[in-house]
């Protein structure tokens, strides 16, 4: 690497640093409900979503209610997205919000978008400039990016109450932090980083998409749209879904090495700062610095590999210590007679999930490539060795690649409906012991 390449590592690490302290205890104030600089300008619309809601901000909410107020509203999220992504070439749909005429997405990959932009995982399964029009990557797509990163990033404080908690009985309000994160984190950030994106060449616009004469002769076809405002929110909630197929590789959405620089930092400043957040929070600053610190280590995809071992035999030693506190957890929950049993149950059904889960998600896999392309198993590790990779020919690659996604999106539907009954089985938990039950 050149010398300017490490300036530019260190630069990047010494403002993201500077970033996370201040915006850092910014956020400890902002989910603390204490008074910020933005209290002013957003009191007002705080309240009045408060009452389009209907939730009172001062009600308490332990984790099954949290949860419970969590999956209604993604779920409706989901529902209205999925209608939105399906109804784009309706006939109710202005031909400004759609100027190329674009069809809806077969539904099994709006499914897919659907499902992957409310989880905030945002796996992009379509081209963006030749699939989606302005109105469903406007109202449908930018809008789950601030929803689903403001989910995300409340369920990262919730946890964190809950580390904090001595009785249990209350991790915040789902609905307060959700408004909160929205008015007094991602809006005001997204503004200013879309104006700085759209100084620097990002565009952001309705119009037509351009048809050019190349020097060869031949006609190009340019996408337009409102990339900026889509940019800046896809960065802070680290959403993968962009405007165009390519992402930031794209001239229009990432246009210099200063938009490059600058958008590394809107994808880091809220993830770097909430360490920050997290050690206020708690009382020790130390533990969050802790974090950042590991963080920061694993940053660069050139991370010298003993870095790596030390910071997975920190990870590990943390796992470790997690699964002591389930087992104590589990012991303490039922009579010494029982913890035994209990204990034993936890163990194996862990190493179930380990052994049985890796095999049905790849039967998954391995059916549903089978489905599109019989016999051709054996093709599929041909195709993932590097050095049997180019035998197999452009057509197959791409026929491969397009099987072992539609693939995926079984397993992924699995994996949603085992987290959604799992979820559902701890909803039945008793919240208190029987009498008759008391731990001995």
């Amino acid at each position: 690497m050149t010398i300017a390449g490490w300036l530019t590592i260190v630069l990047f690490a010494v403002i993201l640093t500077a970033v996370a302290i201040p915006f850092g205890s910014y956020l400890a104030n902002v989910y603390s409900g204490k008074r910020v600089l933005l209290t002013p300008i957003f009191a007002g619309p705080e309240r009045f979503l408060y009452k389009i809601l209907r939730v009172d901000p001062g009600r308490e909410q332990d984790w099954k209610a949290y949860a419970k107020s969590l999956i209604v509203f993604s779920l409706a999220g989901w529902l209205l997205l999925y209608l939105i992504l399906r109804t784009q070439d309706a006939f109710f749909v202005p031909h400004s919000l759609n100027p190329l005429g674009f069809e809806s997405a077969p539904w099994n990959v709006t499914f897919s978008t659907v499902s992957s932009f409310t989880t905030n995982t945002n796996w992009q399964y379509y081209s963006g400039e030749t699939t989606m029009s302005y109105l469903s990557q406007m109202i449908g797509l930018t809008v789950q990016n601030w929803l689903s990163a403001g989910i995300g990033i409340v369920v990262a404080v919730a946890l964190v109450r809950g580390i904090i908690g001595r009785s249990g009985k209350s991790i915040g309000n789902f609905w307060q932090d959700l408004v909160r994160t929205i008015l007094y984190v991602l809006a005001p950030l997204s503004v200013i980083g879309a104006i700085v994106l759209v100084s620097q060449g990002v565009i952001a616009n309705f119009s037509n998409y351009l048809t050019v004469h190349t020097v060869s002769g031949l006609t190009q076809t340019i996408a337009m749209g409102p990339v900026a405002s889509q940019e800046a929110i896809k960065m802070l909630g680290t959403n993968g879904g962009g405007f165009f197929n390519v992402n930031s590789a794209h001239p229009f959405e990432n246009p210099s090495g200063f938009t490059n620089f600058f958008q590394m930092l809107l994808i880091l400043a809220i993830p770097a700062s909430l360490t920050y957040t997290y050690g206020r929070i708690v009382g020790n600053r130390r533990q969050g610095w802790a974090i950042f610190s590991a963080m920061l280590i694993l940053l660069g995809p050139e991370t010298d590999p003993f870095w790596a071992a030390a910071a997975g035999f920190v990870m590990g030693i943390g796992m470790g210590f997690c699964n002591t506190t389930f087992i104590v957890a589990i012991q303490t929950s039922v009579g010494w007679h029982e913890r035994g049993i209990g204990t034993g149950s936890q163990m194996f059904m862990r190493m179930l999930g380990m052994a049985v889960g890796a095999a049905i998600f790849g039967a998954i896999i391995n059916y549903g490539v089978d489905r599109q392309l019989p016999g051709a198993g054996g093709l599929v590790n041909r195709m993932l060795d590097p050095a049997t990779r180019d035998t197999l020919g452009a057509d197959m690659l791409a026929r491969l690649g397009d099987a072992v996604g539609l693939a995926a999106h079984g397993a992924f539907i699995a994996a949603l409906v085992i987290a959604a009954l799992t979820l559902m089985a701890t909803l039945f938990l008793p919240a208190r012991l029987s009498p008759t039950r008391t731990p001995v």
